[in-house]
């Protein structure tokens, strides 16, 4: 590349950041002007639980501030991270939270798109800002603003350790962290074991247990209060019935069925899923798409889990990131763009909206559907990933 054109790029880029910061500017601005007891409630409770430490109070104990009253529900090695955040104003947390969120969905974008980018290589810069708003837009992207999440961030992590061409840091390490930080990135040991990535598990399941022992020796008590407590209460994370558990199991609770007919019918269906998902992310894998195999074990993070929020679908950046693949598929693309716009859309709650309508022979039925919608389309996005990328690959 000559001076001109590496300045020209530069420029590019520059602007391109700038067109990102305006386009998220109204929905920064609509969730940290939110009414104090309604913004970035999350991010409180994390900061709260390094508090906790700090004041050497138990961790599992507190809730924060009426109306919300959330428990920490996450290891305690969280706890132990968020100490930092304990240390910041609460104004200067929510922004460098926010700031952080950001930060991690452009790594996300960039790490997901990588071979559209390549592609389009002359209108990257533009490219990127394109994916960088759109992604910001969809619901599980824009509850990480509303609530303050963590869930992007460990996206992030998951992603590079495992598409990174060649990483600074010991390859494995970000899977651990994030597992020690919050459980369900433990699918990825799942999938670095079928696909005999030998090395890279052990370095994952070595950092995640050194994170998790680690509490053991420095807040004892708050680590046996979690491990033999307050993990074994799935309601501590909230109703599991509650429309945004969009988890196998929380779409089965929704039925009402007895609660052992209920486990039953789970433990079949995670089965039959984690087979056909875990087997396609092994096949991507061994095919040399890499984006696709991680797509799809994040989709297994999410359905395959007791209790899963609408938040935790975050990894929809990375399902679009393999759908688009490298930009030259027009139908792909076309698909890539029904999918964002199912997910950019509050498909769930028109759900709860038309199970109240009282439609006679209508309203429940439909209604309930509609209202698993996020968690159905989890489903078909898995054959999606699995059987008809695979297939388009190949027409390629």
């Amino acid at each position: 590349m000559t001076g001109g054109a590496g300045r020209r790029q530069w420029w590019a880029w520059a602007v391109a950041v700038l067109v990102v910061a305006a386009a998220v500017t109204p929905l920064v601005h609509a969730w940290l002007t939110n009414a104090d007891d309604q913004r970035l409630v999350d991010l409180d409770v994390y900061r709260t639980g390094g508090q906790m430490l700090l004041d050497g109070r138990p961790v599992y104990d507190y809730f924060t501030p009426a109306p919300q009253l959330l428990p920490f529900t996450y290891p305690p090695v969280a706890a132990m991270l968020a100490v930092g955040l304990a240390g910041m104003s609460w104004g200067v947390a929510q922004w460098v939270w926010t700031a952080g969120i950001f930060v991690a969905l452009a790594v996300t974008v960039g790490f997901a798109f990588r071979e559209a980018l390549g592609t389009w290589r002359k209108y990257a810069p533009w490219a990127f800002a394109l994916f960088m708003v759109a992604c910001a837009y969809l619901m599980p992207i824009r509850d990480q603003v509303r609530f303050g999440q963590v869930d992007i961030l460990l996206v992030a992590l998951c992603l590079a350790d495992c598409v990174a061409r060649r990483p600074w840091w010991p390859r494995g390490f970000l899977i651990g962290l994030a597992t020690a930080v919050k459980l369900t990135p433990g699918v990825f040991l799942i999938y670095l074991l079928v696909t005999r990535q030998w090395r890279t598990f052990f370095m994952a399941a070595f950092a995640a247990a050194v994170l998790t022992l680690l509490p053991f020796a420095v807040i004892p008590q708050d680590a046996a209060d979690f491990w033999f407590s307050a993990l074994l209460d799935p309601e501590r994370l909230g109703a599991n019935a509650a429309t945004t558990n969009q988890s196998i199991r929380g779409m089965l609770i929704r039925l009402y069925l007895p609660d052992l007919l209920t486990s039953a019918i789970w433990v079949v269906i995670v089965a039959a899923v984690g087979w056909y998902g875990f087997r396609g992310a092994r096949d991507a894998y061994q095919a040399g798409d890499s984006i696709t195999a991680v797509a799809l074990v994040g989709l297994m993070a999410v359905l395959l889990s007791p209790v899963a929020w609408i938040h935790h679908l975050a990894y929809v950046v990375v399902v679009l990131g393999a759908i688009v693949g490298d930009g030259r598929d027009p139908v792909r693309l076309r698909v890539a763009a029904g999918v964002w716009l199912y997910y950019v859309v509050p498909v769930p709650w028109w759900g709860v909206s038309l199970k109240a309508a009282d439609i006679p022979g209508v309203s429940l039925v439909l209604g309930k559907i509609v209202q698993n919608g996020f968690g159905l389309g989890a489903l078909a996005l898995v054959w999606l990933l699995a059987s008809w990328v695979p297939k388009r690959r190949m027409l390629a």
